[in-house]
């Protein structure tokens, strides 16, 4: 009785010159695997990107309101320029107001 050797059918087939038809399944659920999570990571970074978008149109806005709010304060106090935590204006060193009446 002969015995066989592992892979000894996959040399006669090279020997005959047949080629495989698909790839391991080893190798296919690797490839899956690999593809799969490339896909997860591009679907991520779109997403990623669509928040960033939002986020950089939300400062713009944040940007025009504030420079609305310092044109307000021009205009009622004669500056913007005030100090953010408690509310007291910094009036220039030769203290003219630029406040019209």
């Amino acid at each position: 009785m002969a015995t066989k050797t592992k892979g000894t059918n996959a040399k006669i087939k090279e020997l005959k010159g047949i080629k495989p038809e698909k790839i391991s399944t080893f190798h296919l659920e690797k490839m899956q695997s690999l593809v799969n999570n490339l896909n997860r990571s591009q679907i991520e970074i779109g997403g990623i990107e669509l928040r960033k978008h939002d986020l950089m149109h939300n400062l713009s806005n944040l940007k025009e309101d504030l420079t609305t709010l310092q044109t307000d304060f021009e205009k009622e106090y004669g500056t913007f320029d005030v100090n953010i935590q408690d509310g007291t204006i910094n009036y220039p060193e030769d203290g003219e107001v630029n406040k019209e009446d």
